[in-house]
């Protein structure tokens, strides 16, 4: 436990008149408790495990079967055709056993077989109806017939009560699509942003490459899908994001901001506390399973194995590959304040500690004024730098001692946790001051985040939380539920009194339901025993170590420096407007996009849209392109005074379609990119040089887009409370020379932009990017009301 409640469990002295021993039993109890709860999980997960093994099927239904059996024997009747007397005389337990035994363990054993076949059958069939697709394609309206059936069979054989990976094994596998179709979708997303000579050069590049070593490569690839679980998956995590040598910080890690429109409270510590304890519920919910499984339109299952590695996770540097360290569990959380850090303890006397508890630790550290020792403050300024300096940083001074015990501390934590001594805000008449609490989360002062952890919490001076998650480990749909979640408990749950929602408290204690805030915005509830003592963190850091830290810094300021990030709160319509002109809100504001950015550079670029492709087990993410040629003859025609109106609105109706379809194909396992990867990942494995993988690979993303999915748990009804929703988060740029937009649709008539673009590139600006998104928004709304 923390040091305030003694270190050791019992103390010894050797005197000339005997052996003295000395038992601590509360530091005995409190060893022998955490023994039983770390017995408990593992039995927990033991059982989820073997429930999950099984799944459509229940243990009930073993029950079911067995009853069965047992009816026909005592009637008479033998349902084995002699298996069980088979059983009976084989199986040398049973034969030797006595003859009541004998003959009833058979029986048992039989039936234990007959549903295990059942529970397997089950499985697989769920899992062949799961490979059908053709749902997603069909238009609105009326379903056909085939669908109507596939559906109600999918919902009669999907089970009851599923837990978060109950459908893990009945997911189907990602198949490899045909390199002529790849091809033939590739030559289509390239032919508007290419004249026709060089279009001409492409298409020739890609037909060799197809009749030549792209079969070869091919084969090899169907080769993995077959032994693999996912064949993108682990090499795109390999190599999009484990191999690479530049910083994190901005380059790859994302982040989110606060429900902008409401603050419950302006006590940092008040506000640090309930979030730390929600997320908590989240992981405690997720360690059990609890948490249900995302179900596309309530029946069809997305893959959760992302979830694995939310909590206690972090990203070690190496020299050319980093690698990700998940532990089992974790008793404490990290926690970062003016340049110190500090381990504090989530658990006390077996039991999870209470929001007020928190706070009160949380003020301790706010109220130290204690000094960092040298190069503490800017520690880690190594996680936000490049990678090689920090890997050998790592195996020169972290090795041993109370450096390696203290970098544990930090790396073996639940999560990260960092009170920022500045306040962030929103402000209607100030569009400025969003952006700033957006910067804040993306890349704080480049030291005061440790960018190597799953996620790091943020939580301001005046009670803004925030949060900057590594990317490797998951997406950012994972992270959007956890947070999700955390904003509903920490905005609705208020104490014994609240309403139960979902099944939460179904497994919590009454101390667990003390979250909210009293009038005076503190944590509600009351302290019973004093919480252990947050511990001060101990580092040496000699001065070679101090020069590779401040080099980090000074690299971690250029990146922040460089960065142009501006945020944008589109509040003249939303999503309400979109569905009243019968076009999908994403491509609405893809389309948007597009007329943006062309408006702006006067043509047209490879546009990266971020896609799940969760309905495959281990499944992650699919570009969609959006620049195709339908939405060129869109954005061309909206600024052409030739053309009517009705003209415009047929063709951005046109073009939202093909963009269904292109989403919907990257959804299902038809993408472009992905499958291109993993040939060129193929090549290099081989030694094998493709002109034209080598020159699709290189392409750049000039405009690189996501939107921020939300509504992933049943708690929060956003019609009622539109301003409970969180604005979003977004990333840095993809291309020196282009943008990354992050978007998220809150409810009927607000939508949350996050626009990023570099400083040192003199063809692209931010603001300028984000006047032209209102106009292009505020216009095609015009074309539709003037219709």
């Amino acid at each position: 436990m923390a040091e305030a409640h003694s270190a050791v469990a019992f103390t010894f002295s050797v005197t000339h008149e005997g052996v003295n021993v000395d038992v601590n039993h509360e530091a005995l109890k409190a060893v022998f408790k955490s023994g039983l709860r770390s017995i408990k999980k593992s039995m927990g997960r033991i059982k989820n495990q073997m429930k999950n093994g099984v799944y459509p099927a229940s243990p009930m239904s073993w029950l079911f079967v067995l009853t069965f059996v047992l009816a026909f024997i005592l009637a008479g009747v033998d349902p084995s055709f002699g298996m069980i007397g088979w059983i009976k005389t084989h199986f040398p337990w049973l034969s030797s056993a006595s003859p009541l035994v004998s003959y009833y363990g058979s029986c048992i054993v039989f039936a234990t077989l007959v549903w295990l076949a059942k529970a397997f059958i089950w499985k697989y069939t769920l899992r062949l109806l799961l490979n059908y697709h053709s749902w997603m394609y069909e238009s609105r309206g009326p379903m056909s017939l085939k669908t109507k059936l596939w559906l109600v069979t999918v919902k009669l054989m999907g089970g009851r009560k599923p837990m978060l990976m109950s459908y893990q094994f009945s997911l189907p596998k990602l198949s490899v699509p045909s390199i002529h179709d790849t091809m033939n979708r590739y030559l289509t997303s390239v032919q508007p942003l290419l004249d026709e000579e060089k279009y001409s050069r492409m298409e020739k590049l890609a037909r060799e490459f197809e009749d030549g070593i792209g079969k070869k490569l091919q084969r090899y690839l169907v080769l993995k899908s077959y032994w693999a679980t996912n064949y993108v998956s682990d090499w795109w995590e390999d190599y999009v994001y484990l191999s690479g040598r530049s910083p994190l910080m901005i380059n790859s890690n994302f982040y989110a901001v606060d429900a902008v429109f409401i603050n419950p409270t302006s006590r940092q510590a008040s506000r640090a506390a309930n979030i730390i304890y929600a997320m908590l519920l989240y992981r405690r919910e997720l360690e059990r399973e609890e948490l249900n499984p995302i179900l596309l339109n309530k029946t069809v299952p997305l893959c959760s194995a992302q979830y694995e590695r939310q909590f206690q996770t972090t990203r070690v540097p190496g020299l050319e590959k980093d690698k990700l360290v998940h532990y089992k569990d974790s008793n404490h959380i990290a926690v970062y304040h003016k340049g110190r850090y500090f381990k504090v303890y989530i658990y006390f006397r077996g039991q999870l500690l209470k929001p007020v508890e928190i706070e009160k630790t949380i003020q301790q550290i706010l109220d130290d004024d204690s000094e960092p020792a040298p190069g503490e403050e800017h520690l880690a300024a190594l996680t936000a730098g490049d990678r090689v300096p920090w890997y050998h940083a790592r195996e020169e001074y972290f090795r041993k001692g109370k450096n390696k015990a203290s970098l544990d501390a930090v790396e073996k934590a639940a999560f990260f946790v960092a009170l920022d001594d500045e306040p962030q805000n929103y402000d209607k008449n100030d569009p400025s001051k969003l952006s700033k609490f957006g910067n804040a989360m993306l890349h704080g002062k480049g030291y005061d985040r440790w960018f190597d952890k799953s996620f790091t919490l943020v939580v301001t001076s005046n009670g803004r939380v925030g949060f900057n998650a590594e990317h490797s480990w998951a997406d950012a749909p994972i992270m959007a539920h956890l947070w999700e979640y955390s904003m509903f408990e920490d905005f609705f749950v208020q104490g014994a009194d609240a309403p139960i929602m979902g099944h939460l408290w179904e497994v919590a204690t009454a101390d667990d339901r003390t979250i909210g805030y009293t009038k005076e915005g503190f944590c509600k509830g009351e302290i019973t025993t004093p919480p252990p003592n947050p511990i001060r963190l101990e580092w040496d850091l000699p001065k070679p170590c101090l020069q590779v830290i401040e080099n980090s810094l000074e690299a971690a300021k250029q990146l922040i420096a460089d960065v142009d990030l501006q945020l944008l709160v589109h509040n003249q319509y939303g999503k309400g407007f979109m569905k009243v002109c019968r076009v999908s809100p994403d491509a609405y504001i893809q389309l948007a996009l597009q007329l943006a950015y062309y408006r702006m550079h006067k043509k047209f670029c490879l546009t990266y849209e971020s896609s799940m492709t969760r309905l495959f087990r281990e499944g992650r993410t699919e570009t969609v392109r959006s620049c195709t040629p339908d939405s060129c003859d869109f954005v061309k025609a909206m600024d052409d005074p030739q053309k009517k109106r009705e003209e415009c609105i047929a063709l951005m109706k046109k073009a939202a379609e093909v963009h269904q379809v292109n989403c919907r194909n990257a959804m299902t396992g038809k993408g472009i990119d992905r499958h291109l990867f993993c040939l060129y990942v193929v090549s290099k494995y081989l030694e094998v040089d493709s002109p034209f993988l080598s020159e699709v690979l290189s392409e750049p993303w000039r405009l690189s887009t996501s939107q921020t999915p939300h509504q992933q748990t049943n708690k929060l009804d956003l019609a009622k409370h539109p301003e409970h929703i969180s604005a979003g988060g977004g990333f840095g740029p993809v291309a020196d020379d282009g943008y990354g937009v992050s978007y998220i649709i809150a409810g009927e008539d607000c939508v949350f932009f996050h626009v990023s673009c570099k400083n040192s590139c003199p063809t692209t600006s931010s603001s300028k990017m984000v006047d032209s998104i209102v106009k292009a928004l505020a216009d095609i709304r015009t074309m539709f009301e003037q219709h």
